[in-house]
C-alpha cells in the first residue's frame, strides 16, 4: 500500500500547485506523520519536493520539475478509470476505483458524470471466479507455483503450473503459464479449474513468450468450418462474429466460414441453431454431428412418456 500511496501523492503534487499535509492525510486516510515520512521517501527517490511554512504554504514540487505535470490527459484518465472499474466488476468491490480516485487528485468531473465508457466483466461465476483471480495474482507477483484440477474435453487431470499472465479474452478468463505436466506453456480457462491452491514452491525467472490470442494460436489444430445458415440467423452471426463473417447466397442462405478452437465447441454451437444450420466442412465433424443427432433421437424416442410431478 505504501507504493500506491507514494504514487498517489506524486500524482496530486503534479496536478496541484500546493497541497497541505492535513489534506493529503485525509485523502489517503493516514496520519500526518505518515505523510511526512512519505514526502521524505519521495525526496530520497530524487523527486524535488519542497515545503513552505506559514499562510499559503504547503507541499509542492519545484517549478523546474513542472514540465512533467501533464502525465495523462483527461481522456486518458477516463480510459484508465473505465478499465479499473471493469476490474472492480469481477468481484463487486471498488478497490481499483478508489485507487484511481486518489491518483486523480479529486478530479470528480470525469469520475462521475464525465465518464462515458463503462466496462462490466462480471459473470455468473463471480463467487468462484474472484478468489481464483486473487490467488493467481498473488502467485504471479510472488512467483509461486499453483496446483489445480483441470476439466477439459479430454478428461480430468491434475496440473501444476508457473503462472505468468491473467487474460480476459473470448469472453472468459484464462491464465497463461508453464505447465509441468506438458513441459510447455499452456492456456487454462479459469472456469474449468477446481481446487486451486498455492504449492508453496517458488519458481525461477524465465523467458516467457507472450500468448498469441488469435484463433488457434494457443489451441493447436483449430478447425476451419464452412456452414450454411438460414437467413433468419443473420442477427446472431452479426452479433457473435460481425457483419462481414458471412456471404449471402442466391437462395438467401448465409455461407459462414470460420476457424474454431475445438470440435466440441463447434458441435455444441451448431446444435444451438437446431435445424437452421447445415455444416458442410469438415467432413469428420459432420459425421460425428450426425451420429450425435441420431443417438439423441433414439434416446428421446426410447425414453417413453415423461412422468410429471403431481400438481400442488
Amino acid at each position: 500500500m505504501k507504493l500506491d500511496r507514494l504514487l498517489g501523492i506524486l500524482s496530486v503534487l503534479l496536478q496541484k500547485e500546493t497541497a497541505t499535509a492535513p489534506e493529503l492525510a485525509e485523502q489517503f486516510e493516514v496520519s500526518r506523520r505518515t505523510i511526512n515520512r512519505d514526502i521524505e521517501a519521495l525526496c530520497r527517490a530524487g523527486i524535488p519536493v519542497m515545503t513552505r511554512q506559514g499562510v499559503g504554504g504547503g507541499i509542492s514540487i519545484m517549478d523546474n520539475y513542472k514540465i512533467n505535470r501533464t502525465l495523462l490527459t483527461s481522456t486518458e484518465m477516463r480510459d484508465i478509470l473505465a478499465g479499473l472499474r471493469g476490474l472492480d466488476s469481477i468481484n463487486g468491490t471498488n478497490r481499483y476505483g478508489q485507487l484511481m480516485e486518489k491518483l486523480s487528485a479529486g478530479s470528480s468531473d470525469f469520475l462521475t458524470g464525465g465518464q462515458s465508457v463503462l466496462i462490466d466483466l462480471s459473470s455468473w461465476y463471480k463467487e468462484s471466479l474472484a478468489p481464483k483471480i486473487e490467488l493467481l495474482q498473488q502467485a504471479i507477483d510472488s512467483r509461486l507455483e499453483v496446483c489445480f484440477s483441470y476439466f477439459s474435453p479430454n478428461g480430468e487431470s491434475e496440473r501444476t503450473i508457473e503462472p505468468f499472465y491473467l487474460l480476459f479474452c473470448w469472453s472468459s478468463w484464462y491464465v497463461w503459464g508453464f505447465c509441468r505436466l506438458r513441459g510447455d506453456f499452456r492456456m487454462f480457462k479459469l472456469n474449468r479449474m477446481d481446487a486451486l491452491r498455492l504449492s508453496g514452491r517458488t519458481f525461477p525467472a524465465r523467458a516467457v513468450p507472450l500468448p498469441g490470442l488469435g484463433v488457434g494460436a494457443e489451441f493447436p489444430g483449430a478447425l476451419k468450418a464452412r456452414i450454411l445458415f438460414d437467413a433468419a440467423c443473420k442477427w446472431r452471426l452479426v452479433e457473435e462474429y460481425g457483419p462481414d463473417s458471412f456471404r449471402e447466397q442466391a437462395d438467401g442462405r448465409l455461407l459462414f466460414e470460420h476457424s474454431f478452437r475445438d470440435r466440441e465447441y463447434l458441435m455444441t454451437w451448431l446444435m444451438s441453431f437446431r435445424d437452421r444450420a447445415l455444416l458442410l466442412e469438415p467432413e469428420d465433424v459432420r459425421r460425428e454431428l450426425l451420429e450425435a443427432v441420431q443417438k439423441m433421437r433414439e434416446q428421446y424416442e426410447g425414453s417413453g412418456a415423461i412422468s410429471r410431478p403431481p400438481a400442488p
